[in-house]
């Protein structure tokens, strides 16, 4: 009679520790992450040719929040701010552009388990806005530093030695990582820019110029 007792109060108790489970692998999460981009302006020059820029390396740091939507689906938006930029090199020019951005990545992110951890695979898209910029003009062994001017068009009246760029900036994120079962992870990140950062040039006819932001990273984070 007595282990009747217990095994009908076990019973009984069962699906209240299954939804406490479910409530505690459920809730809302927040995390602090930060890392390194490499990061690159891809595109065309004034006269609609390839350009053949290169890598630059800079930061990222900020935080997200995850959400739950459905079993092993979240909802992920987060701050991020993060250097970016590019550097031309040819025979005659080597400029050197690093660009500071507030960011709002919006991922949508499944986490499967595997291990003692989970396996995540995220995308979505990001929205930008440059709050600084510098570029390095480098002649004959010198440089030069001349801050960025955000604007969405150059006026023919424009002083033509300061560099412009356009302040808003969007694209896609894509990234895959492991989450530890402390909240440790790790995650390489993608992005694409989807707008061009050259503003309108009143000054040039026939503008084929189109610069956007690409490049990659690796974050570290804890999750609590």
């Amino acid at each position: 009679m007595k282990n009747f007792k217990i095994i009908i109060v076990a019973f009984f108790c069962i699906p209240f520790i299954s939804i406490k489970a479910q409530i505690t692998e459920s809730r809302i999460k927040y995390a602090l992450l930060g890392g390194v981009n490499f990061q690159n302006w891809n595109g065309t020059d004034v006269n609609g040719s390839m350009m053949d820029n290169k890598l630059i390396t800079g930061y990222h740091l900020g935080g997200n929040v995850q959400i739950p939507l459905a079993p092993e689906f979240y909802f992920q938006p987060g701050f991020l701010f993060s250097t970016k930029g590019t550097k031309i090199n040819t025979d005659s020019v080597n400029n050197k552009y690093k660009i500071s951005y507030l960011e709002l990545p919006l991922n949508f992110v499944y986490k499967g388990l595997l291990g003692r951890g989970f396996v995540m695979v995220g995308f979505g898209p990001y929205l930008g806005y440059g709050i600084k910029g510098k570029v390095t003009f480098t002649r004959n062994g010198s440089d030069v530093v001349s801050d960025v001017k955000f604007k969405n068009t150059i006026e023919t009246s424009d002083p033509s030695n300061t560099p412009y760029l356009k302040s808003f900036d969007a694209g896609a994120n894509i990234f895959a990582g492991y989450e530890l079962e402390s909240g440790l992870f790790f995650q390489l990140n993608t992005q694409l820019g989807a707008l061009k950062l050259n503003p309108e040039n009143k000054r040039i006819s026939n503008d084929k110029t189109s610069l956007k932001n690409t490049g990659y990273g690796f974050s570290v984070g804890f999750r609590f």
